[in-house]
């Protein structure tokens, strides 16, 4: 390991990584100590820069699979990248139960709890879905398939949340 590269993986191991988090509130449910007690999915309902994601777990009725032991890994993708997305075909995702479930569980990782520091080398990651997405070093952040962590390491009790930039599509 380099010095840089040594450097570089100190800093992706603290906690709470990115220029993003200080949308996430500084205490109650939605903090991060708040998100630390409960699972993924109740962890990101007590959070308000993911609603929409939330909206989306209930409508392809994942609650139940993202709040189960896991362990996982989520990059979760904040409000802002699924407004992103033009309401027309935000609209059809989302009455599409088929292709909500294959959307939201390509950004999960089942089996294992990846904070930063595991992502820190170019690497290629099966998702829940079943296709793989790519992590790529990017400064002392990492990108999935070219898309920002804005928070990394992000505890939940039986996850690990990444917040990005962008709603990853599967091939």
């Amino acid at each position: 390991m380099t010095e840089t590269t040594m450097a570089m993986s100190d800093d992706l191991m603290a906690e709470n990584v990115g220029p993003g988090c200080t949308a996430v509130p500084a205490d109650g449910e939605g903090s991060f100590d708040g998100m630390a007690d409960d699972p993924a999915a109740t962890a990101a309902s007590n959070n308000p820069v993911l609603s929409t994601l939330v909206e989306a777990v209930v409508e392809a009725e994942l609650v139940d699979t993202l709040n189960s032991e896991g362990p996982f890994t989520i990059f979760a993708p904040y409000n802002d990248a699924f407004a992103a997305i033009p309401a027309d075909q935000m609209s059809e995702i989302m009455a599409d139960k088929e292709q909500l479930t294959s959307i939201l569980t390509y950004h999960v990782v089942a089996g294992e709890r990846l904070d930063l520091a595991s992502l820190a080398e170019d690497m290629e990651i099966t998702t829940v879905q079943g296709g793989t997405v790519t992590v790529e070093p990017a400064g002392d952040l990492v990108t999935v398939n070219g898309a920002n962590v804005l928070c990394g390491n992000v505890q939940t009790a039986n996850a690990v949340v990444h917040i990005i930039d962008t709603v990853l599509t599967p091939a």
